[in-house]
């Protein structure tokens, strides 16, 4: 059974490796990043992510073409498609993304 938004919202905020509430930072404090070798494009980040820094796309052909072989397959596998961060800097750490996302592409990176 597919899980809908609201769901995949509630898992994550209940995840024990969720930073928590308190972990809540001004924008720009912290740095979400994405690990493209790693990041199969299904939303999950895009679901959760309540400040909408999220976005789910092509890959960049440069980034494609300079990664290995093995993780080009898979990327192809799954549409050449990887997250984008065109709000990163409205990021306040909440840490949905980071428990939401299946591959364990995204990380928070902090000051």
């Amino acid at each position: 059974m597919k899980e809908d938004g609201a769901e995949k919202v509630r898992r994550a905020a209940a995840h024990p490796d969720r930073p928590g509430e308190v972990c809540r930072a001004e924008p720009g404090v912290w740095r979400v990043a994405v690990d493209v070798r790693r990041c199969e494009g299904k939303g999950d980040c895009v679901v959760v992510c309540p400040y909408q820094v999220f976005e789910v796309g092509p890959i960049d052909e440069q980034v494609y073409a300079s990664l290995p072989l093995l993780v080009r397959l898979k990327l192809r596998l799954h549409g050449k498609k990887t997250a984008h961060l065109p709000r990163a800097d409205a990021c306040q750490a909440c840490g949905l993304c980071v428990v939401a996302c299946p591959e364990g592409a995204v990380s928070l990176v902090g000051p």
